[in-house]
């Protein structure tokens, strides 16, 4: 097990238009400007193969009710359940795909591949779409105003993210 995981809200469009959306805690970055996911059999999955597009928001404190709830229904099942978790889509302009407008941070993603055995999903980040409001006063990410939730998978929690330890690849050279 790797702690803490991402809560990653994947948003979608399917072939009439509705979005959709869903939870995922298996992914990260992979270099610079590609997203890997393991992503099994979903409406959403079969929507990115459709339209070879998707978003990837990052799961808040305040929004964390709507974040759980897109993981634990289908959209098979529930055509409305973007709006019933009282989501907004608004249409990305760089990919075919919804940015949810409530969720501050998101990624703008191609589909590069997808493998139905692994059920690896790797998108291709066009674009990175911040909300000023998390942003600082020097215009970077604010990650206490972000309030990003990971998900625990050894007590099925979420968790919220924030508290600054240290400056990554500066604290370590107090070493050499």
């Amino acid at each position: 097990m790797i702690f803490p995981q991402p809560v990653l809200i994947l948003a979608t469009y399917d072939e009439n238009g509705t979005a959709n959306a869903m939870n995922a805690a298996w992914g990260g970055i992979v270099g610079n400007d590609k997203i890997i996911i393991e992503l099994a059999s979903h409406k959403t999955t079969d929507n990115i193969m459709n339209r070879k597009a998707f978003t990837v928001s990052i799961g808040d404190k305040e929004h964390m009710l709507a974040c759980d709830y897109v993981g634990i229904v289908s959209g098979n099942k529930e055509p409305d359940k973007f709006e019933k978790a009282g989501f907004t889509a608004e249409k990305s302009d760089k990919v075919d795909a919804p940015i949810i407008k409530e969720l501050p941070i998101c990624v703008e993603c191609k589909l590069k591949s997808y493998d139905k055995e692994t059920c690896r999903l790797i998108g291709e980040i066009v674009n990175v779409s911040v909300d000023e409001s998390v942003l600082d006063e020097n215009g970077n990410v604010d990650v206490s105003k972000a309030a990003p939730i990971t998900f625990d998978p050894f007590n099925n929690a979420y968790i919220r993210l924030g508290e600054k330890v240290g400056d990554a690849f500066k604290a370590g050279t107090a070493l050499k």
